[in-house]
C-alpha cells in the first residue's frame, strides 16, 4: 500500500515526501479510506502506531477541498482534543507540515502559557484547532470560543484524558458541538467508561485495533532490578556508567520526585532535567529540546507530562518507579523500540511496588526477566522469579541464578560499583 493508492491529494503526497514518509502504518491504511469517506471511527492504538497521521491526512484533505467552505472570524472547522500541552503542540507541528501545501490555518490553545495570543487566534478563526480540555474551557468561558461551525471532532488518547478528570470538561465542550458532526475517537485502552463514552457520540463508527495494549513490543528487552526505595538513585546512577545509555526516558510517579532524581544526578554530574506539570510551558519545551538535541542525557518524567514526548531513536526506558495502572507500563516502555528500532525497558521494583508488577505481568502474559547480581539487592519477602544477568545492556542471560537476592539490603551503603556492562 502507498499514499497515492490511499487517494490523498498531491499537496498531502508532496509533504509526506518532504518528511521522508514513505508508506502508511496499518492504523493510517485502515483508517484514512472511511475518514475520507465521512465515516466515524474509533481507533484503539498505542502510541507509535502513526495514530496522528491517519487522522490528520484525511481531515487536511476534506477541509482543503471542501466547496463552499465557511469563512469568517471565529470560525473553528475542525477541533482535536489532547490531553496534553506537549501532546498538543506535536499534533500542532505535525499538521503544519502536513498540510504546509494547502493554505489551511491551525491553532494550539493550552494552558501554562499567556492567554492574549490565543484569544487572538480565535479571533481569526481557524481551520485546525488543537486544544487541551482545560485551558478551551476557560476561553469558552470567557467567551472567546466559537464551536458552532466544527464539522469535524478529534478525542486523541480518550483514556489518558479521563484518567486526567477531564470528563467533565470534554462533556461541556461536545454539548457546544453541532449534532451533525463527524467524530473520531481514538484510545489507547478500552475501560468501561471509553465504551460507554464512544456509543453515546459515535453513529455507526469504523472499528480499527492496532497491537492490543496487553501485547508489549516483542523488539523490546525488559529487565527488572528488585531494589529497595532508599538505594533507587545509587542503583540509577550506577546503570549510567554504562556509556551505551546515550540518552534514556525516566519515569517518577510524582513530580517532587522527577525533581529529587535530578537533584542526585546532577550531583553525579550526569545531565539530567525534569518535566512535569508544575512547571512552566516554556520550561517543559526548553528540557524536551535539550534531551532531543543530545544536550541533556536524561529526561525524567511524570506521566502526564511523558505524552506527546516522541524521540526519534530512544535506546532506553527507564522505570524508575513502576505505574500502579498496568496499562501505562506498556504506554511507558512503548516509547522506546519505534519504527522498527530495537529498545530496552529498565524498571525498578521496591517493596510496595510488588503489587503493580504482578499487575503488569498479569496485562501483558509475560515475565519480566529480573537482574540479580547488582549493587543493591532488595531484601525479599517473597521468592525471586527468573532471573538475568549482569550484562544488562544486552539483558544476556545469567549463570548465578538467584545470587544476590538472599543478602542484605545494602542500607544505603553504597557498595563497590562493577564495571559496566560486566
Amino acid at each position: 500500500m502507498t499514499f497515492q493508492q490511499l487517494q490523498l491529494i498531491p499537496p498531502i503526497i508532496k509533504a509526506l515526501a518532504k518528511e521522508n514518509y514513505t508508506q502508511p502504518t496499518p492504523i493510517q491504511e485502515q483508517a484514512i479510506p472511511p475518514v475520507l469517506a465521512g465515516r466515524d471511527l474509533f481507533g484503539c492504538a498505542q502510541t507509535g502506531t502513526g495514530k496522528t497521521a491517519a487522522f490528520l491526512l484525511p481531515i487536511i484533505q476534506l477541509l482543503s477541498t471542501q466547496q463552499g467552505r465557511p469563512n469568517g472570524k471565529r470560525v473553528i472547522r475542525s477541533l482535536i482534543l489532547t490531553p496534553t500541552r506537549e501532546l498538543a503542540i506535536q499534533i500542532s507541528d505535525n499538521a503544519k507540515a502536513y498540510g504546509c501545501f494547502t493554505n489551511l490555518r491551525y491553532g494550539v490553545i493550552v494552558g501554562g502559557v499567556s492567554q492574549r495570543p490565543q484569544e487572538q487566534l480565535l479571533e481569526q478563526g481557524m481551520d485546525i484547532l488543537i486544544a487541551t480540555p482545560g485551558r478551551l474551557i476557560d476561553l469558552m468561558n470567557q467567551g472567546f470560543v466559537d464551536l458552532s461551525h466544527v464539522q469535524i471532532l478529534v478525542l486523541d488518547e480518550a483514556d489518558r484524558m479521563l484518567d486526567m478528570g477531564f470528563i467533565h470538561d470534554m462533556k461541556r465542550i461536545i454539548a457546544k458541538l453541532p449534532v451533525k458532526r463527524q467524530t473520531l475517537f481514538f484510545s489507547a485502552t478500552m475501560p468501561p467508561e471509553i465504551t460507554s463514552l464512544v456509543n453515546s457520540l459515535l453513529k455507526n463508527p469504523v472499528k480499527i485495533e492496532i497491537t492490543p495494549v496487553s501485547s508489549t513490543a516483542e523488539r523490546i528487552k525488559q529487565m527488572l532490578y528488585y531494589v529497595d526505595k532508599p538505594n533507587k538513585l545509587l542503583l540509577l546512577i550506577d546503570l549510567l556508567q554504562d556509556k551505551s545509555i546515550a540518552s534514556a526516558l525516566v519515569f517518577t510517579r510524582t513530580k517532587h520526585g522527577a525533581d529529587r532524581v535530578v537533584r542526585g544526578l546532577t550531583k553525579a554530574k550526569i545531565t539530567a532535567q525534569a518535566i512535569h506539570g508544575d512547571k512552566s510551558q516554556n520550561a517543559r519545551q526548553a528540557a524536551l529540546n535539550n534531551f532531543k538535541s543530545g544536550a541533556t542525557r536524561l529526561l525524567v518524567a511524570t506521566d502526564i507530562a511523558a505524552r506527546g514526548i516522541d524521540i526519534e531513536e530512544l535506546s532506553h526506558v527507564i522505570n524508575y518507579n513502576l505505574p500502579n495502572i498496568p496499562e501505562t507500563y506498556v504506554h511507558r516502555i512503548g516509547r522506546t523500540g519505534r519504527a522498527g528500532l530495537s529498545g530496552i525497558a529498565i524498571s525498578f521494583c521496591e517493596n510496595e511496588e510488588i503489587p503493580y508488577l504482578k499487575d503488569i505481568e498479569k496485562l501483558t502474559k509475560q515475565k519480566i526477566p529480573v537482574v540479580t547480581d547488582h549493587p543493591y539487592p532488595m531484601t525479599m519477602t517473597e521468592p525471586v522469579p527468573a532471573t538475568v544477568g549482569a550484562d544488562r545492556a544486552n539483558g544476556a542471560p545469567s549463570k548465578d541464578g538467584a545470587r544476590g537476592h538472599s543478602g542484605k539490603s545494602g542500607g544505603g551503603r553504597r557498595r563497590r560499583r562493577p564495571h559496566a556492562g560486566k
